[in-house]
């Protein structure tokens, strides 16, 4: 079995000595044992779940979501099909509400790029993006 110390295991995933820290504190990855000396010893199948982990952010995972994708992946005879669905559904609900917001805040944008017509930059009381805040256009109805 390969050990890696925490600074060997968070640069073979790329990532920071307190991104791994912060892993373990959350319980995303197991509590790993200690050599006499005190350092801690990670396994590499901590380094698959740390990839796996940075994966699933890079996806819009949270951590609570990954939490959860992460005790279904490591248990072998557990797989709540129902749950999924749900939790898929949820997830697209929540990508397309996002995807509106994107879509709102390049209107606004595009708006205010558009109604730009002095020399560039204008004061900021011309500015037409924040016109556009200030005078509340950028609300959702």
């Amino acid at each position: 079995m390969i050990n890696l110390t925490i600074s060997e295991l968070a640069k073979l995933c790329n990532v920071n000595v307190a991104t791994v820290r912060y892993y373990e504190k959350r319980g995303l990855i197991a509590t790993p044992p200690r050599t006499e000396a005190g350092y801690r010893m990670f396994s590499l199948e901590t380094a698959a779940d740390i990839k796996l982990i940075k994966l699933a952010q890079d996806l819009g995972f949270t951590l609570e979501e990954i939490k959860t994708i992460l005790v279904i992946y490591k248990t072998e005879h557990y797989f709540p099909t129902t749950d999924m669905y749900r939790f898929a559904k949820s997830k697209i609900k929540e990508i397309e509400e996002k995807i509106n917001q994107l879509n709102n805040l390049k209107f606004l944008l595009e708006k205010a790029v558009n109604d730009s017509d002095s020399a560039l930059p204008p004061p900021k009381p011309l500015c037409p993006l924040m016109k556009i805040l200030s005078e509340g256009e950028g609300k959702n109805s």
